[in-house]
Order: C-alpha cells, then sequence, then structure tokens
C-alpha cells in the first residue's frame, strides 16, 4: 500500500470509529422509539388531534443555513453566526493577521458588556455595542483580542503574564494524531506490537507541566489502540506507546515504547452498541415510559435564549469553554408577583481529571477538560427520546471553527419538565387528632441539560429550577474508562494488587484509579448584587447537671466572612455548617436576611500533594468553598490559558489575595468531586453515576412559597392508551 492510499484509508477508518463512538450507545437495553412510546387517545377529553404526539423523535432543530438569520435579542445572547463571519472578515483584514504566516482561532465569544449595564437594561432597550473575545495563535505566539463589530477595531491585550496556551482546536488535535504515521520508527513499533496500521486509533492528549524542558514549545502527547474487531477501542490500548509532538511544527518529538511485553486486549464482549447484539440478547426489563404533556409545555424560549417557566425567568446559551451558561436568574415572588434577583451568572468553570498512576505513559494524565479541550466543544447532539424525554426543547450552539468560519452543533442543549413521582411538599394529620387532612402537592421541575463525550468519558450537566425556588446543579458520570494494558488475565496472578493502580477489569486490562472534579462558578446576586458569605457552624454545648436531663444539644453559630481567606472551606462531616448567601441591607418581615444557602452532596476532596505540579494546577481543588470578589477577568478556575500552565493565574491565586467580600459583588466557587475505583460493572461501558448541590432559599420568602399551588386531580390528566389501539 503507498503512502497516500494508506493515509486515505487510515483517515477514513478513524472517522468511522470515531462516528460509531460518538452514536447512540448502550449495552442490550434497547432504546425507546416513538412507536413504544402512548399517545392520548381521542376519547379523553383532553386529548385532540392537534395533541397527538409525534411520531418520530425530532430531528435536530437547525442547520448551518436556518442561523443565517439570526439576530441578538439580549445583551447577553452569544454571538450569531453572521456576528462570527463578521469577526472573521474583521481579523483577517487586520495587520496583525494579514501579515502572518501562519494563524489559528482557538476562541471566538461574546465579549459580555459591563454587569452594571445589563443589570439596567429591560427587554425593547437598544442593545450595546456587540464585541467579541478572541484567543488566538498568529505565528506561535498566543493573543488575546477584543473586536468591536460595530467600529471593526480590533484591541490586542497583553498575554505576557500567562505560562500556558489557549484551548485546543479540534483541528490540530485531529493534525496532531497524524503525525506520528509520519514517522518510519513509529510505525516500525506499530508492526512488531502486532497492529495493523489499518486499524490504528489515535488521541491527543494534553500534557500539563512537568518541568523547564516543556516550556516555550506547545505539546501533546499522543497514544494509539487497536480498532480491529470492535468500536470500542479504548478497551484495546497499546500499552506502554506515548509520541510526544511538537503542535506548532508537527514534529516527533520522541518516542517510548515501554509496553512491549504487555498483549493488547482482546476485543470480545468489548461492543456497547445497542446493533451489536441478537434480538435474544436484548434485556427487555421495563415497559415504555413517557410524559405526556397534552396541553403542551408549561415554559416558553423567547428570543431563542429567554427561558421562562412557572415562577422562573432566566437567559440559557450553549457556551465553547462552559458548554452552557445560565444567566439573569430570577424567582417570582408569590406575595408581591414581582421577579427578584438570584443568580446573575452560572457554569462549569472547570473539570479536572488527575489519573492515579505515576509510571510513563499514564503520570501526566492529568486533564483539564474546559481548559484544554473545550466542554462545549466535545457536547455532542442530544440523542431524542434517550438523552432527553420527547417533550423536550432543542437549542444549537453556535461556534466557530480555526479558520473563524462558523459551524452548527445542533441539539447541543435541551430544555424539559421532569416529573418523577417526587412530593414537592404534603401532610397527613394523624387520628388522635379526629381532623381528616390529607395535603400532598406533585414535584414538577424544569431541567436544562447538556452532555459532553472528552475522547472516552461522557458528561451530563443539569441545572434542575424546582417551584420553590431551589436550584440543583447535578453531574452525571458515564462513556469509557481509560484503562491501561497488563499481562494479567487473574487477580490470582498478582502478587501486590495494590501496584497495579487500579482494579483488574477483564483479561488485560486494568481501570486505573482517577479523580473527577467539577468546580462551578456561582455569581450570586440575591436580591441585588451586594452580598456576604455567611458560615453557620453547628457546635455542640454542654449543659450542667443542674440545667436539663440533656447533656448537650447542638448550637448554631453565625459567623460573616470579612475577606476572600475567612471564607475558603473544605467539607468536614463532624465539622458542619451552612453556607449562606445573604444581602444583608434585605431583610424579611420578621427581621432575617434573605439569602440562599449553598447545600453540598455527595462529595469528594483531592488527596493530592500540595506541590504535585498536576495539584498546583489544580490548586482550585484545594477547597470545596471559595467566595471571591466579582471581577469579569476572574471567570477560569483553572485560568485563562490553561494548557501547560504552571498554576499562576488559578481560584487559589486569586483568592490568596484576600480581598474584602462582606456586603459586595460577590462570586460562590464550588467544587464537586468525585473519587473513582473503577468495578467490572464499569466495563465496557459505566453506568451513570451522579452527584449535586443545591442552591437553596433560606429566609428569601416570607413562607412556603408554593402553598398555594393547587393538587393533581383525576381531571386535570389525560387518559392515554397504546398507539396502536387508539
Amino acid at each position: 500500500m503507498d503512502t497516500r492510499s494508506f493515509l486515505r484509508f487510515f483517515f477514513l477508518t478513524l472517522c468511522i470509529a470515531v462516528a460509531l463512538l460518538f452514536t447512540w450507545a448502550h449495552l442490550p437495553y434497547g432504546p425507546p422509539y416513538a412507536a413504544d412510546l402512548l399517545d392520548c387517545s381521542t376519547n379523553s377529553a383532553w386529548c385532540s388531534s392537534k395533541n397527538r404526539l409525534q411520531s418520530k423523535p425530532p430531528s435536530p432543530t437547525r442547520r448551518l443555513r436556518d442561523h443565517a438569520s439570526d439576530a441578538p435579542h439580549h445583551p447577553l445572547d452569544p454571538l450569531t453566526l453572521p456576528e462570527i463571519t463578521a469577526v472573521r472578515s474583521i481579523l483577517y483584514s487586520h495587520a496583525l493577521f494579514a501579515s502572518s504566516s501562519s494563524h489559528a482561532l482557538h476562541s471566538v465569544d461574546l465579549q459580555e458588556p459591563d454587569k452594571s449595564l445589563v443589570l439596567r437594561w429591560q427587554h425593547g432597550d437598544p442593545l450595546f455595542p456587540r464585541k467579541a473575545t478572541v484567543v488566538a495563535r498568529v505565528d506561535d505566539m498566543s493573543h488575546v483580542l477584543t473586536v468591536d463589530l460595530t467600529t471593526r477595531e480590533v484591541t490586542v491585550e497583553d498575554t505576557a503574564s500567562h505560562t500556558g496556551y489557549p484551548t485546543m482546536t479540534l483541528e490540530e488535535m485531529t493534525a496532531a494524531t497524524w503525525v506520528p504515521l509520519m514517522n518510519a520508527d513509529f510505525n516500525r513499533t506499530i508492526v512488531q506490537r502486532g497492529v495493523d496500521l489499518t486499524d490504528l486509533a489515535c488521541l491527543p492528549l494534553s500534557t500539563g507541566w512537568y518541568g523547564k524542558v516543556e516550556e516555550k514549545r506547545r505539546l501533546i502527547k499522543v497514544q494509539c489502540y487497536s480498532t480491529k474487531d470492535t468500536v470500542n477501542f479504548y478497551m484495546r490500548p497499546i500499552e506502554g506507546l506515548t509520541v510526544l509532538v511538537d503542535l506548532d511544527t508537527k514534529q516527533v518529538l520522541e518516542i517510548s515504547d515501554k509496553g512491549r511485553s504487555i498483549p493488547i486486549p482482546k476485543a470480545a464482549n468489548t461492543d456497547y452498541r445497542y446493533s451489536a447484539h441478537k434480538p435474544n440478547e436484548v434485556l427487555k426489563l421495563l415497559k415504555p415510559i413517557s410524559i405526556e404533556q397534552p396541553n403542551g409545555r408549561s415554559f416558553t424560549v423567547e428570543d431563542d435564549h429567554l427561558v421562562k417557566w412557572a415562577n422562573w425567568e432566566f437567559h440559557l446559551k450553549p457556551d465553547a469553554r462552559a458548554g452552557v451558561i445560565v444567566s439573569r436568574a430570577k424567582v417570582r415572588d408569590p406575595n408581591t408577583g414581582e421577579f427578584r434577583d438570584v443568580m446573575y451568572k452560572g457554569f462549569t468553570s472547570e473539570l479536572f481529571v488527575p489519573y492515579m498512576d505515576p509510571t510513563d505513559a499514564w503520570y501526566f494524565k492529568t486533564y483539564m477538560d474546559a481548559g484544554e479541550y473545550g466542554f462545549g466543544l466535545q457536547a455532542m447532539p442530544l440523542e431524542p427520546l434517550n438523552d432527553c424525554p420527547r417533550n423536550a426543547y432543542y437549542m444549537d450552539g453556535v461556534f466557530a471553527a480555526a479558520d473563524g468560519t462558523p459551524y452548527v452543533r445542533s441539539n447541543m442543549v435541551c430544555v424539559f419538565e421532569s416529573y418523577a413521582g417526587d412530593i414537592a411538599w404534603r401532610h397527613t394529620e394523624c387520628p388522635i387528632t379526629g381532623m381528616q387532612i390529607r395535603e400532598v402537592r406533585p414535584k414538577v421541575t424544569l431541567v436544562v441539560r447538556m452532555a459532553a463525550s472528552v475522547a472516552n468519558y461522557d458528561y451530563i450537566i443539569d441545572w434542575e429550577f424546582q417551584t420553590d425556588g431551589l436550584i440543583r446543579a447535578k453531574v452525571g458520570l458515564s462513556g469509557i474508562l481509560m484503562v491501561k494494558g497488563t499481562s494479567y488475565e487473574n487477580v490470582n496472578q498478582v502478587s501486590s494488587p495494590e501496584n497495579l493502580h487500579g482494579t483488574l477489569l477483564s483479561e488485560n486490562v486494568i481501570g486505573v484509579i482517577h479523580d473527577h472534579y467539577v468546580t462551578f462558578y456561582l455569581d450570586m446576586d440575591v436580591d441585588g448584587s451586594d452580598n456576604s458569605f455567611l458560615k453557620v457552624n453547628l457546635q455542640r454545648e454542654q449543659n450542667s447537671p443542674n440545667e436539663s436531663p440533656r447533656k448537650s444539644y447542638l448550637k448554631a453559630t453565625k459567623t460573616v466572612a470579612k475577606t476572600e481567606k475567612d471564607a475558603q472551606v473544605k467539607l468536614k462531616l463532624y465539622d458542619p455548617s451552612e453556607f449562606h448567601v445573604i444581602n444583608p441591607t434585605k431583610r424579611t418581615r420578621v427581621g432575617n436576611p434573605v439569602g440562599y444557602k449553598l447545600v453540598p452532596g455527595g462529595t469528594a476532596a483531592s488527596l493530592l500533594d500540595l506541590d504535585d505540579p498536576p495539584q498546583k494546577r489544580g490548586a482550585f481543588t484545594n477547597n470545596q468553598i471559595w467566595v471571591t470578589p466579582y471581577n469579569r477577568s476572574e471567570q477560569w478556575a483553572g485560568g485563562l490559558l490553561v494548557c501547560q500552565s504552571q498554576g499562576e493565574d488559578t481560584l487559589a491565586v486569586w483568592s490568596d489575595r484576600d480581598r474584602p467580600i462582606e456586603n459586595k459583588d460577590i462570586v460562590l466557587w464550588y467544587t464537586l468531586g468525585f473519587h473513582h475505583i473503577p468495578c467490572q460493572e464499569d466495563f465496557p461501558i459505566m453506568p451513570t453515576v451522579s452527584s449535586s448541590f443545591d442552591l437553596k432559599p433560606v429566609n428569601f420568602f416570607e413562607s412556603n412559597p408554593i402553598l398555594r399551588t393547587p393538587p393533581n386531580v383525576e381531571t386535570d390528566l389525560p387518559v392515554c392508551v397504546a398507539a396502536a389501539s387508539a
């Protein structure tokens, strides 16, 4: 096979493998189809022909041409397709780009107007001048630029203080996987390892930072897998083979092969696709289930980005780095009918994923998935009926490729109402009182969802809004483990299991121990921008024998954080506290300051040495909670330029300035963590594991805000029968 034919075949093979990887994937449980679900019966008074459900899942909302006439309606609306096209035109005519020999746009995003301006803006007011923030590489130098779409002026900012590099583009990551194929030594090594070059699939892996040898050179490491007999090539690593590549020059700098004696795991039982299973293998455990809404949705999406539901209103947009951003979240007060501010802006700021294997092919695997890869760039179109229920609304993302050309990520975000049989509130009176009281209210919530497939791992991010004023942020982990090849086929062969750095999942396959840390940026504006952080600590108080038959009780002690260091919190099970964001100038009828509290769910803390290079870069995980004064330049917990950064521009560095935060415009940061010790149930694809945290009203309302909501009654609900018999 000549070189040209081989490269063509390899590229085709890789494309097929990647395409298959991101198709709908599940074990032998069958995905529901519209024909499986229920249709409203015409015998029901609530069900009419116009409300009959679609017989097919909705197709992707809109393609590129359908966004050609998009226009912004809100100051926070993302850049539209015409605006991205204009940014490209302006930059390419600028002297910096016109005289360059090479350039690439690593991010093109809306430069949001000053917060004070956005807070004063009302619907119907003219928009502020639209500007874009662009991070670009020009002649191997990083630049941050501001592009004014009205004046066509370009301002170049200084990036000299940053040691890191911009988020990698999809184009250069793809190109990096080609580089080893141009190296004869690499090709010879692959053949010696028993892999046909046409069965090769390679991945670009960020390197982190471990010393001066890596400075002033953009690097990436490439590791490869065999796709023979499976689409799940992640389960067939060519263990110990790592290629160091210069991202700018596209040259191989080093080839390390320390796994020659390790066999490539077999392909058997690794395929996770539904279509790969025979009919008699399919597990039909459940009958189809669906939420029916004969009167339609209870929410609207105005001007493409303004979501209104029940007593909530918020702005929603996809983002190339954060995935999805929720802004200007307001809840209606049941007594006054007025909307009250809760959160100015919330999003996933960074994801830190360190693997716990110090060997040559693994030590560097300490990923920053948002700053290095782009969390939103890795978002795949959501699959109707499976990622989101049939009542969902879909939102597209419009982003810029490396050359500035806009493209559309269809169905990137979905919005839907959820009812899981949960209870919003209830009370039934006991028979002793003689009162026949049974009061129950169902809980229906609104969910905003996006899912990112960052190579092998899939992350599901939900923002869930409740009518009682609570906001829940939930992170789900699924996808495929990054595994290590081994010569072991059974744990009986292992003399020191703790030195595996993981769990033997199948013959010749180790699931390596790793952590996931997801840091959220939460710009809380509780009834206004100037807020304070209040720690409510529960402490045991002792009673003297003559005071009470009780020996002890718990007492709540409240402390307002004066500066940033006062608000650095490590969660402790036996030193419990509540964490409130309050507005000290707004009080309830009985005098309590209005507020919202952060309610942590199950989480994990980093156990790495604080001087370990990955932990220096991921120092934003040193605490679970931080509070900083609002600063529009401090949004990314790992820093603006994360690739190969040294940790000089992180949340930890900002917070150590110890600035005043009492009665200021403050930002709350929370890190949700997972320790993952893999198990056999994670093979060959992981069931979703989730954790969450809540932002809950605390003395924000005068009383229960959903006290007057009605219960369900039989006549409110549709009577549905199977579609085939309707």
